[in-house]
């Protein structure tokens, strides 16, 4: 075979040519990520039972929604929040390389069929299910540096004018919003107000109802028609309201004499936000938080770079007082990580010409191996899109280690065709004479190497995946390096290949002649080892067993891990306050974490989350989240990684932030895999005891841990004792004053936590209203006196008269996992 090529060393150029080329092509349409696909494919669903407690949600939503998903098409496990703000976040994980969008379609038939036994408000709202990641690959703020706008304005800004544009770019799974929320017609009512007019809440929503409502018409003059109608009417009618004048003169109540009582009359419209339980800064200032995830299999630097020309070109638009920024990008250590393995990648390849050329001491000698190392590799890329690879840094590792084994096969052509030559053959003869020797070398050292690495594809789960990629990429390079072996390489001998004439000469010869010369010094020592150990056999393998003895040893006592901890240009920090804690305290220590944060060295860029918690996944009034942007590696130097800054701000929140608990720590090793660095582990109750039992054995599990060397710190951030206000509602009086039994739970949830009522248009966008008592009404527990409900004779009742309450704990938010209520425990490996 190896005579066609020389004989048509032409075609032997073609082949490589069009390897080299299916591979640049396929290169520049691969996705590149920091790691293999070797996170489990999830998709979200999510739901909202307005004004419901947490346990109310696991019950009612979460529950009947799991026991339909449960058991869907290569599902391995499921997991779901449920918040005290009456949010449902449930996750559904999918084994390693599963279709993602079949996936979508089987969770989405599985929703449909558990929808029915959610309560109505929750099927009103709409359950959503979509797929995403877990971790933003980067944050997006506005703000206004002369505080024109305030961040509800400029969350809504962004939600009509930049989420719309960002969504539709590729590889944009979802756009998530913190700081604020979207518009909502907010009509905060005065209980006292109704109970004088003899008004209830169920009045009030009744009368939205009825007049804010699109009432389709008709048209006059439509088909059929008689004889001689010469023209056709569409017939208009008001429809949605719009303003917050018009919802003002809604109507609630028209009286005999004539009078009427208006909305305004009882309470005040606002066009205000839809939730207000979180609050977002960057670097302290005001600002809204645009979190952009990332579609799984998506090229993160594209996508990354797509949201920054999008942001730039929108930016062209913004009024006079708005800026944005980009407050977190996760896709920087991706950039730097392969810009650091390309040039590594170079550097191999320069030292491996070098070596080559040191030992071959000819210039077109080292054109043959030279020209095999970028056919080899490129042409590796080809097989990425048939095997679902991507660029990232396993295989661009794989490719590094690849080089020097690529080298080889082309190597021995070389060698063994110049000592054909040296013995007065030919070129092309020796080439031919050199092809009949090592042929069969060539394939049976490249096909034992292959057999090494394929093996490796066959390994399962998440570790298996991360070393495939290696594996084959490394496997894959040997192929071509042996079919260029076997045509380029013989070819370009017979053509480039010449005898050589006698010694070099020059400082090149002086070189040549010391490196021969220490070169056979060392051979001549290395036989006369070799010899010894050939003929005392007994001495060699107690040397040999000591070895491995000793390998063995000092590997055993090794750490060990999965992936090690990387500097990724960013840390994360989370701060817990007392249970029960408002909004507001959380606020005033977030304040001071942020004059922390703002004196510490290596700091690029703060984004301030109060209200939220990444470990829990939830929104509470007693936490909040940080994303710091470090600055640029090279800025900081060694002595300022991301593990040294995360223990000195940790060191400096326990010693200035007495209110609650705040450290720092670093991104998951692995995005996808987690919240942080560390590990975390699901401790499931199975016997359905109440969240109390769950915390206590959380506890005891948690101090057992702790007593263990191996482990530096754990915890969680589970608490089932969190103090809250029971109400309990009397229905035997309720029955015997013959008031309805829905009309104390909707007054109750609508007073307190807010009732959907419709919706209505505005800036193009549909949104929505909410009926809740004014803020000063609803501060205790005393003020249920104020809230009335109608008994059978018309007459106001107060609620107090029907609830008593009572001081009890419960948890803010639960978790369940595979069915059970469970509770997350997260900690950090001790060092070693």
């Amino acid at each position: 075979m190896s005579a066609f090529f020389v004989n048509r060393p032409i075609f032997a150029m073609v082949i490589s040519i069009v390897i080299t080329i299916f591979g640049i092509v396929a290169a520049s349409t691969l996705p590149i990520s920091q790691y293999p696909e070797i996170t489990p494919a999830e998709i979200k669903v999510e739901a909202t039972y307005t004004g419901a407690n947490s346990v109310a949600v696991e019950q009612s939503v979460a529950t009947p929604l799991e026991q339909k998903i449960n058991g869907v098409e290569n599902m391995i496990y499921m997991k779901s929040v449920n918040s005290g703000d009456g949010k449902l976040s449930l996750t559904v994980s999918f084994e390693v390389g599963a279709d993602l969008d079949n996936s979508n379609v089987l969770v989405q038939n599985r929703v449909s069929e558990g929808t029915a036994s959610l309560p109505e408000e929750v099927k009103r709202l709409g359950v959503t299910v979509k797929k995403s990641l877990t971790f933003p690959l980067m944050l997006v703020t506005l703000r206004s540096p002369n505080n024109t706008f305030d961040n509800n304005f400029l969350t809504n800004y962004a939600t009509i004018n930049i989420v719309d544009e960002i969504a539709r770019i590729r590889g944009v799974g979802q756009v998530t919003t913190f700081g604020g929320s979207e518009y909502a017609m907010r009509i905060w009512v005065k209980p006292d107000r109704l109970a004088k007019l003899g008004l209830t809440v169920p009045d009030i929503t009744r009368a939205i109802q009825e007049q804010n409502i699109i009432a389709p018409a008709g048209k006059i003059g439509a088909p059929p028609a008689p004889p001689g109608t010469e023209f056709t009417y569409a017939v208009q009618t008001q429809g949605r309201l719009e303003s917050e004048k018009q919802f003002e003169n809604v109507i609630v109540r028209s009286n005999p004499d004539g009078s009427q009582v208006l909305l305004k009359d009882v309470a005040r419209v606002e066009l205000g936000a839809q939730i207000y339980n979180s609050i977002g800064r960057l670097n302290g200032s005001s600002a809204a938080i645009l979190a952009i995830y990332q579609l799984p299999g998506s090229n993160g630097l594209e996508v990354a770079e797509n949201i920054r020309s999008t942001m730039n070109r929108l930016a062209e638009k913004f009024p006079s007082d708005i800026k944005h920024s980009i407050s977190l990008d996760t896709t920087r250590a991706i950039d730097a990580g392969i810009h650091e393995i390309i040039v590594t990648l170079f550097e191999a390849i320069v030292l491996v010409i070098l070596v080559v050329f040191l030992f071959l001491q000819s210039a077109r000698a080292t054109l043959i191996p030279l020209v095999a190392i970028p056919v080899s590799l490129v042409g590796t890329f080809a097989f990425f899109p048939l095997l679902g690879f991507s660029i990232n840094t396993i295989s661009l590792l794989g490719l590094v280690l690849a080089i020097g084994t690529v080298v080889d096969d082309a190597i021995v052509v070389v060698e063994s065709v110049s000592l054909h030559m040296s013995r007065g053959l030919s070129p092309k003869e020796a080439t031919l004479k050199t092809m009949e020797e090592v042929s069969g070398a060539i394939m049976a050292t490249s096909l034992s190497l292959v057999a090494v690495f394929v093996p490796v594809a066959f390994m399962g789960g998440i570790t298996g995946r991360l070393y495939q990629q290696f594996a084959i990429t490394i496997a894959i390079s040997v192929l071509f390096s042996s079919v260029n072996a076997l045509t380029l390489s013989p070819a370009l001998a017979a053509l480039v290949m010449k005898p050589e004439s006698g010694e070099k000469e020059g400082w090149l010869g002086k070189i040549f002649a010391k490196f021969n010369s220490g070169l056979e010094r060392l051979t001549t020592r290395y036989v006369k080892v070799a010899d010894y150990t050939v003929h005392n056999i007994r001495r060699s393998m107690i040397l040999l067993t000591t070895i491995v003895i000793g390998v063995v040893f000092i590997g055993s006592r090794l750490p060990a891990g999965f992936v090690p901890e990387e500097d990724q240009g960013y840390i994360l920090a989370n701060v817990q306050l007392p249970d029960a804690a408002s909004l507001e305290r959380a606020d005033e220590v977030c304040r001071k974490v942020e004059k922390i944060l703002g004196a510490a060295e290596g700091i690029e860029s703060y984004t301030t989350v109060v209200g939220f918690s990444l470990l829990s996944g939830s929104m509470q009034t007693n936490t909040a989240f940080f994303f710091i942007e470090l600055k640029d590696w090279a800025e900081r130097g060694p002595e300022l990684d991301a593990k040294k800054i995360a223990r000195t701000l940790s060191g400096a929140f326990a010693q200035r932030i007495p209110e609650g608990m705040a450290f720092a720590f670093g991104p998951p090793a692995i995005p996808g895999l987690g919240t942080g660095s560390g590990f975390s582990m699901m401790l499931q109750d199975r016997g359905g005891n109440p969240p109390q039992y769950l915390d206590a054995q959380t506890q005891k599990f948690i101090q057992a841990a702790r007593a263990r060397p191996e482990i530096a710190n754990v915890f969680t951030t589970y608490r089932a004792g969190v103090p809250q206000i029971f109400a309990d509602i009397d229905r035997s009086k309720v029955l015997k004053l013959g008031v309805n039994m829905s009309d104390v739970n909707t007054a109750l949830g609508s007073f307190l936590g807010g009732a959907y009522v419709n919706d209505f248009n505005r800036f193009g966008r549909l949104y929505k209203v909410y009926v809740q008592a004014e803020p000063e009404y609803r501060i205790s527990e005393n003020d249920l006196g104020m809230f009335f409900v109608r008994g059978k004779e018309g007459q106001m009742i107060p609620l107090s008269t029907l609830i008593t309450t009572e001081r009890r704990s419960g948890p803010e938010f639960t978790n369940r996992f595979n069915l059970f209520r469970a509770a997350e425990v997260s900690g950090a490996p001790a060092a070693g």
